[in-house]
């Protein structure tokens, strides 16, 4: 079908128009360094992400970009240096599962959560195993329940320390189960790990990445997966929530900006991290690291880490936990 006359003359002028145009902050955007901070020493997978996001920012555009590790005060350093930065979309941070819990696990902060950041995307989300030593006596969730019940504060979990995924895992589980078992926070999943093989403490709720070989081989046993469905990662491992309904435990990763920041150069931001996400290495590496790629739009982000503040929130509180 041909275009009117008038079709063609409208679109000849939107075309003069948009390319007399002023450039706005996406056009721009962006002009100088960018900084991604990471509240955590270098290794791990918080600096992982933030370095592939690096090397893919390079590629797409014309500005070095540094990956700034800010380690300290339970990622509140790192988190507060984003958030006082100047809210031109040149500082971001990776938020970690600490973003939404340090609300809950401090009297206060230095910045405002729910106020002082926008988030541009969603990354992904990770799930942990409940394991067991193989002579613990209960083989499922349900049996543990019973076992905890009829021992009450005999049974005790492992972490990688307070206000860690893992110790928060074990608290959502005491509070929906109706069980008391003991804290036995460590300073990282690994010592937690190795009491646990040696018998040294009952269970522990951890990554599937660290706990997948031990379970293979034997020197753990899974008990639950903190996925609300059977995962393909861990085939044959019921879900917690089976047992325990509504039980759901996601360790996840965003990006984050301060909450001045243009809206423009957030959806800029949005529209690259979503085209990272989607490249076969980036998921290659996802998918190694049992993570679930999510991205989507700026508000499907925004919900996603406001839902994460409202789980974890009331059980940092309730449990009247104290940062390490």
């Amino acid at each position: 079908m041909l275009k009117s006359p008038r079709i063609l003359a409208f679109a000849a002028l939107a075309g003069t128009l948009a390319f007399a145009a002023p450039a706005t902050a996406q056009d721009s955007y962006p002009s100088d360094t960018i900084d991604i901070v990471v509240s955590y020493p270098p290794g791990g997978f918080n600096d992982t992400v933030a370095r592939m996001i690096a090397e893919d920012f390079d590629e797409r555009w014309d500005q070095p970009v540094v990956v700034d590790n800010r380690p300290g005060g339970g990622t509140v350093v790192g988190t507060e240096f984003v958030a006082s930065s100047e809210p031109d979309g040149h500082t971001m941070g990776i938020s970690p599962f600490a973003f939404a819990v340090n609300p809950g696990l401090f009297p206060s902060l230095p910045y405002d959560t729910e106020k002082d950041f926008k988030h541009a995307i969603v990354l992904g989300e990770a799930f942990n195993v409940l394991v067991a030593h193989p002579d613990f006596e209960p083989n499922t969730v349900e049996e543990l329940i019973t076992y905890a019940k009829e021992n009450p504060g005999e049974v005790n979990y492992a972490s990688a320390g307070n206000g860690s995924s893992n110790h928060l895992s074990g608290e959502l589980f005491k509070s929906l189960a109706g069980v008391d078992a003991v804290h036995i926070p460590y300073g990282g999943s690994a010592p937690a790990r190795t009491d646990l093989m040696a018998g040294r403490v009952d269970i522990l709720f951890d990554n599937y990445t660290n706990v997948k070989e031990l379970v293979e081989t034997g020197k753990v046993k899974a008990l639950g997966v903190t996925t609300l469905k059977e995962t393909e990662k861990m085939p044959g491992v019921p879900p917690v929530a089976d047992t325990v309904d509504g039980y759901q435990v996601s360790t996840w990763w965003g990006v984050y900006v301060p909450s001045e920041t243009p809206d423009d150069v957030v959806t800029t931001l949005n529209e690259a991290l979503n085209s990272f996400l989607q490249k076969e290495s980036t998921l290659k590496v996802f998918d190694e690291q049992g993570i679930t790629p999510i991205g989507g739009s700026v508000e499907e982000a925004e919900a996603y880490v406001q839902g994460q503040l409202e789980q974890w929130i009331p059980v940092a509180k309730n449990a009247q936990m104290q940062v390490d």
